[in-house]
């Protein structure tokens, strides 16, 4: 089998080579030549250490305590940039569940793949032959499309808690499932994943939400026991009943809501709303006798302040937490367009901003079909989109004209009064024909030629003016309809 290497990688595993060192290409990138995936970076493994690294290559750098050396290959593809290099290398404990206490260099190509993760990302090619190593079945088990622990899966996880997390990672990257052996070794030692960095989990978090099945490493998380290090409150929502308009209970909607975000491949800020919007339904919920049903008052309230502090645990940064608590605060606004106006509309975009307005459609939607409704926007709702669109449009007026009441008073020394208004209108109907004419100096000269005219013939133009702007209104409106359908 042929595998796509890009030159810039080849040029340094080659490089290593004629420097009489070993070298091959290990791990994601690997597994994702396999399965035909585009790799998202490349990295190298050699016999060479660091120091002898570097010397192949005076254009790298050396930071960290793993051996890894960057390789700069003056790509402009930022994937490309920078191959990173690592010696083969073997390691000891991990007292902290998350570092090894000790790396040592110098180990043998099947020792260093012996300390990885799992299987699938144990395999490595040797890319001028195309020769693969794989002593741990790895190719076996993507044929398979199984994640499944290298050795013994316990100690795997006793060295680096986070592997627990990266493997329903996987499960939602690659739509793998997962190992039984790997799966109970999990449950068993989900614990330590409280000694994890809340930014690692973070970091694996986001990568979850960013894969196509979200949905799968969530409920695969809670079944295994790592669910509560992630997204605790999420939890409370199992088995909580809502009403009568939802088929799931709370955990099962916010899950199916933050799953229809990533089906339309939204961005992640809807995704994430979408995984917390009802997050303080548990705390809310009420029964009405007056109804014969389960009420939420206020629950957006309630989950806005609830996500913050969920989000400020896991160190999202400042943007995402605003926008995100935004969303989940106003996701239920009242959207029927028969009893609401464009004033409450523009309300409601001042609420949460014109920049994210749209993202909270969506995930408006996406809280839809997360009831089990079959239909993602029913006429009111796109109705309620165009208001929207109709409330974010720049009104047609006079305001419109690279003129006003005040330059024109200043300029020909006129008193205000009616005058003043015929004439903006008679230069606006001029400019919804001719935009080109919108310059201060074609305007002035038509005002003062406006101006020269009788008071009667001057407020006949005007009128004519103003009604044009009205028939231009309401063809925009018109077309902002049919954009949604609701003529």
């Amino acid at each position: 089998m042929e595998y796509r290497i890009p030159s810039e990688v080849s040029k340094v595993s080659e490089g290593l080579r004629k420097a009489g060192f070993e070298a091959y290409l290990v791990g994601g990138c690997v597994r994702d030549l396999i399965i035909g995936r585009e790799p998202k970076d490349w990295d190298l493994t050699t016999n060479a250490t660091p120091e002898q690294i570097q010397g192949v290559f005076p254009d790298s750098f050396y930071e960290n305590d793993y051996g890894t050396v960057g390789v700069k290959t003056g790509s402009e593809d930022g994937r490309l940039a920078i191959v990173e290099v690592t010696p083969y290398r073997t390691e000891s404990e991990y007292s902290d569940k998350r570092r090894p206490d000790k790396v040592e260099f110098g180990a043998s190509l099947l020792e260093d793949l012996a300390r990885r993760d799992f299987t699938i990302n144990a395999i490595a090619l040797e890319d001028s032959k195309g020769h693969l190593v794989d002593p741990y079945d790895g190719q076996k088990d993507i044929k398979d499309k199984l994640v499944r622990a290298v050795g013994n899966a316990s100690q795997r996880f006793n060295e680096d808690a986070l592997r627990m997390l990266r493997a329903v990672r996987l499960v939602a990257e690659l739509e793998f499932g997962i190992d039984g052996d790997t799966a109970t070794a999990i449950s068993e030692n989900s614990k330590h994943l409280g000694q994890v960095s809340r930014e690692r989990i973070r970091d694996e978090l986001i990568r979850i939400l960013n894969s196509s099945k979200p949905m799968d490493a969530l409920v695969l998380a809670q079944r295994l026991g790592i669910l509560e290090f992630i997204a605790a409150d999420l939890i409370r929502g199992i088995g909580i009943e809502q009403n009568q308009a939802h088929s799931f209970d709370v955990f099962g909607h916010n899950l199916r809501t933050m799953q229809h975000a990533a089906d339309k491949e939204w961005d992640f800020d809807i995704r994430l709303a979408g995984l917390y919007h009802d997050i303080s339904k548990p705390e809310t919920r009420r029964w009405s006798e007056e109804k014969k049903d389960w009420t939420f008052h206020g629950h957006e309230v309630v989950g806005s302040r609830v996500t913050k502090k969920a989000l400020e645990d896991l160190h999202f940064s400042r943007e995402t937490i605003e926008k995100v608590v935004k969303l989940v605060r106003w996701h239920m606004f009242f959207s029927d367009p028969e009893q609401i106006t464009l004033s409450a509309v523009r309300r409601m975009i001042t609420n949460v901003g014109e920049e994210n307005i749209w993202d909270l459609l969506n995930l408006r939607i996406c809280d839809r079909i997360g009831t089990g409704r079959p239909k993602e926007q029913p006429f009111r709702f796109r109705k309620y989109k165009a208001m929207v669109d109709q409330a974010l449009r720049d009104p047609i007026s006079v305001t419109m004209l690279k003129t006003d009441g005040n330059r024109i008073m200043d300029k020909f020394h006129v008193k205000p009064g009616p005058k003043i208004g015929w004439a903006l209108n008679a230069l606006l109907e001029e400019i919804l024909d001719d935009s080109a004419k919108n310059t201060e100096e074609y305007l002035d000269k038509r005002t003062s030629e406006l101006l020269a005219l009788s008071e009667n013939d001057l407020k006949v133009l005007g009128e004519s003016g103003k009604k044009k702007r009205e028939e231009k209104e309401d063809e925009e409106i018109k077309h902002i309809m049919e954009k949604y359908h609701v003529c």
